[in-house]
């Protein structure tokens, strides 16, 4: 199912359904993006930085941002935050969707992404598109831009 892919802001419509959803299910980062966004520490607008929204029509059914990495002072290391996908549109490729619309964003700028999770069906999710299991006490998955994203 294709989706139309847009930058967004947590003020865009459908982004508190999602944030709702989210925190029923136990996962607090999309409070703590809405947050950062408000307090101006994380307005996603810096050289290579974006946060996407996946739209179903005008629906909003996902989001997944693109950072400079906040743990390191390489400005060639990005960081992938806050990827969630709707219950009700999960196994439809937004999630994918918008990781791959994510990196070819920031190709060019960033010459590494990483990425933090705990959850067994993101990591697999995020090893399907290139990610490799990494041992950092700040990341368990990272990519290397210079290789592909495989379809």
């Amino acid at each position: 199912m294709p989706f139309g892919l847009e930058p967004i802001t947590p003020k865009t419509p459908g982004f508190g359904a999602l944030k709702v959803e989210a925190e029923s299910s136990g996962y607090r980062f999309l409070g703590r993006l809405e947050a950062e966004w408000r307090d101006g520490s994380n307005r996603f607008d810096r050289p290579a930085e974006v946060l996407l929204g996946a739209f179903d029509g005008d629906r909003l059914v996902g989001v997944c941002g693109l950072n400079h990495d906040p743990n390191t002072s390489d400005l060639r290391i990005g960081r992938l935050r806050h990827l969630y996908v709707l219950e009700s549109d999960r196994r439809k490729g937004a999630a994918r969707t918008l990781i791959e619309a994510g990196l070819s964003h920031c190709a060019g700028r960033f010459d590494t992404v990483r990425l933090r999770t705990d959850s067994a069906a993101a990591a697999r999710l995020y090893e399907a598109v290139g990610f490799r299991l990494v041992n950092e006490p700040t990341a368990t998955r990272s990519l290397s831009l210079g290789r592909a994203v495989r379809r």
